[in-house]
């Protein structure tokens, strides 16, 4: 008998050691609730995995005594991390909840709430196709270039940074091919960078205080008015979090540059506060030799605080200022050093001055009744200066909208009206006819999205404008989600737009505006395009969902029928001139995502056929890659390590001279050690110190008087930077 209870003792120890020794769990959708089928989990360190059945369930065997980290997983989801102490104290089951993952390059699976369409949907269900940068990937691609935004959107597909100035690095962005004064800017749904004041907002914007940047491409006129003919970007602020949360950053280059910036953030009872200041300098730098600078000198300060007003559980105010101030000079690096003479005179400096208010009352009626009311105030004094030359003026705009939003089970709707101001005032520098203007535009708007089916969603708008000099312009929209599968999505629109004529583009910046005569209003006519784009994205696990796969094909189409050109008079003035013609362009973009435990590989592809026809005359549209390859790999262990190689090519374009530049690729490395509370990052840019003086002269004629050649090609060659953050506190 004494033997028997010693078996049964040991019986009972052997299924007690087993049962604390293996974790059972059931993974769950934490928006939905419902279970993952093969999602998958596994023990850190070990060989140790498993695989979820239909209801979700999974079973981990053998585990090790101690503190084990269990790692979950599933195609579309954050990964999610657990630390547990085994023996397990019970054995059953614990439910593992997954959220929607809410990153990726040109990513169509996220559960990110997107406000550029106008809407509280998440992306996953919003018919208008958009791209969103955000969490980790913004963070990178700021570590890249603290200072400013260009990397940040220059390497998405079908985005190009088209340098406006050799020697001072204005720049602009081009969507599908097309010139930059056809995207649309805008911070938070207030645009802020239009006009004069465009012409230097992508190198004033820095990433640190963006929680997101949106990305619509195509016509988008109907969400926002004039100027969203080739696409929209919104940057979405960070907003005040429960956790105080404090940030800094010290970031320095091998070509001596200097950029730091601090975020402050906290969430009251009642209120909220956000801060974001910065100072970024940059020395002048000659890589090439030339005599010239790739990188100007610059001083810039950046403060802007935002308070949040929390009056009731659905009122909410918001009030903030936008300030920045820059000074910046580039050109013969001997007069740069303070040594200029006869044959050193050359210089361009721009002296600006960025101040704009937001207001802005968020009020719910009811849980499905929102009324948004906006107002924005912005000032803009810029000064373009070289030797014998002055081109300043002042830009003040306004933009006031009221907003009514519907939320229902099956339908949304959103109508309101807007009013924008846009008045310039250029300064007498000379006997030369001023480009002063003041533009007014009323607009109303009404968009729908309607839950068709549960795998049909339709959504539909209309804008109607009234501009002061050019007339009325009504603007449908129309876009459809069809959810084909769990697998497969697709989505078709397209729509109207137009774009009010402007001295202000890129033709005009690149000659500082010297010589740009005035617009003729009388003679000319409004912009007015017409465009389409259709993409479908596929999703899949491969491998027992080891590997997670997701592809994603854009087709695109946009023709501007007669649109502006600035055209060289006899006399060595310019004008802009509207003869017959169009300018198209269409194309394609693919970008393929593959996850594999802590790698993340993205490639991109795009295919940008851009053509002008001109009265008699047909051609290939300047300054555009027809062929471009992005090419990133991360290696990332949460919290822990990120590491990030890159490549792109870009194919031959056309110049504004009749001839083509050359193709070429660049490549980069990124690495960043984090520990808690810091972390240190270093950036090899432009491996291959691909720059464009190595294919040919950038400018002809003497160094005191140059007439410079297009920039399609990086000037800066290799450089490096690197630094060091701090995070105080962690938003939930």
């Amino acid at each position: 008998m004494k033997k028997i209870y010693v078996l049964i003792i040991a019986l009972l120890y052997t299924v007690a050691a087993y049962s604390q020794n293996t974790f059972r769990a059931i993974v769950k959708d934490a928006k939905t609730n419902q279970p993952l089928p093969r999602a998958t989990a596994g023990v850190l360190n070990t060989t140790i995995g498993g695989l979820a059945d239909t209801a979700g369930l999974l079973t981990l065997k053998n585990i090790p005594d101690g503190k084990q980290v269990i790692r979950f997983s599933y195609i579309g989801f954050e990964p999610r991390l657990d630390t547990l102490t085994f023996p397990l104290p019970q054995a059953s089951p614990i439910e593992i909840l997954l959220s929607p993952e809410g990153k990726g390059e040109g990513a169509e699976l996220t559960e990110v709430v997107v406000g550029a369409v106008r809407s509280s949907r998440t992306i996953a269900n919003i018919p208008t196709r958009v791209e969103v940068i955000s969490g980790e990937e913004l963070d990178e691609k700021g570590n890249m270039k603290p200072g400013d935004i260009r990397m940040l959107l220059a390497e998405s597909t079908g985005i190009q940074t088209q340098q406006t100035s050799a020697t001072s690095g204005n720049s602009s962005i081009r969507i599908q091919g097309l010139d930059g004064k056809y995207t649309q800017i805008i911070r938070d749904g207030f645009p802020l960078y239009s006009g004069f004041s465009g012409g230097l907002g992508l190198l004033q914007i820095a990433p640190l205080d963006l929680k997101q940047v949106e990305v619509i491409k195509g016509s988008s006129s109907t969400l926002y008015g004039g100027g969203a003919i080739a696409g929209l970007v919104n940057l979405v602020s960070k907003t005040p979090t429960d956790v105080p949360r404090l940030d800094f950053l010290l970031n320095g280059t091998s070509a001596l540059g200097l950029d730091a910036s601090g975020f402050y953030s906290q969430k009251f009872k009642t209120t909220g506060a956000t801060v974001y200041a910065a100072y970024n300098h940059s020395t002048a730098y000659d890589p090439s030799g030339t005599g010239l600078s790739a990188i100007p000198r610059y001083n810039r300060y950046t403060l802007n605080p935002k308070l949040f007003f929390y009056i009731n559980d659905g009122t909410t105010l918001i009030a903030g200022i936008n300030s920045t101030i820059e000074n910046r000079i580039g050109g013969d690096m001997e007069y740069l050093a303070g040594r200029g003479d006869a044959q050193h005179t050359y210089f361009e400096q721009n002296k600006t001055g960025r101040y704009s208010s937001q207001l802005q009352l968020d009020s719910k009626l009811s849980g499905k009744e929102k009324i948004t009311l906006k107002n924005s105030l912005s000032y803009f004094d810029r000064a373009i200066t070289l030797p014998g030359y002055r081109f300043s003026g002042k830009q003040t705009s306004t933009y006031s909208e009221a907003n009514y939003a519907y939320n229902g089970e099956k339908t949304d709707w959103v109508a309101g009206l807007n009013f924008l101001t846009d008045h310039f005032n250029e300064d007498a520098n000379s006997s030369f006819p001023l480009r002063s203007y003041d533009y007014h535009t009323i607009g109303g708007f009404i968009q729908n999205t309607w839950n068709v089916t549960q795998k049909f969603i339709l959504e539909s708008g209309l804008r109607i404008d009234h501009h002061n000099r050019y007339g009325t312009f009504v603007l449908p929209r129309i876009s459809a989600l069809y959810k084909i599968s769990s697998h497969f999505s697709s989505r078709l629109g397209g729509g109207l737009g137009y774009k009010a004529p402007s001295v202000f583009t890129e033709d005009a910046e690149r000659l500082s505006f010297r010589n740009v005569l005035p617009i003729d209003v009388n003679n000319t006519r409004a912009e007015r395009s017409y465009g389409a784009n259709y993409d479908i994205t596929y999703r899949t696990g491969l491998f027992d969902n080891l590997v997670s796969l997701s592809v994603n094909q854009l087709f695109f189409y946009t023709r501007i029928d007669n649109p502006i050109i600035l055209m060289p008079l006899a006399n060595g003035n310019w004008q802009y001139t509207q003869p017959p013609g169009d300018l198209n362009t269409k194309g394609m973009e693919t970008n393929v995502k593959i996850t594999y435990n802590n790698f993340k590989l993205f490639l991109g592809y795009t295919l940008a056929d851009v053509s002008q026809h001109t009265g008699n005359s047909f051609g290939n549209y300047p300054l555009v890659s027809r062929n471009r390859l992005n090419n990133i790999l991360v290696y990332e262990i949460e919290d822990k390590l990120k590491l990030g190689a890159e490549a792109y090519y870009f194919g031959p374009q056309q110049l504004n001279d009749g001839t083509r530049g050359r193709a070429y690729w660049t490549a980069g490395f990124m690495a960043e050690k984090i520990w808690e509370g810091f972390s240190i990052f270093i950036n090899f840019e432009n491996l291959t110190n691909t720059r464009q003086t190595k294919f040919g002269p950038v400018y002809t004629g003497s160094l005191t008087d140059p007439t410079f050649k297009d920039i399609y090609a990086p000037l800066d060659g290799f450089v490096v930077n690197g630094g060091i953050k701090l995070r105080l506190g962690k938003a939930k």
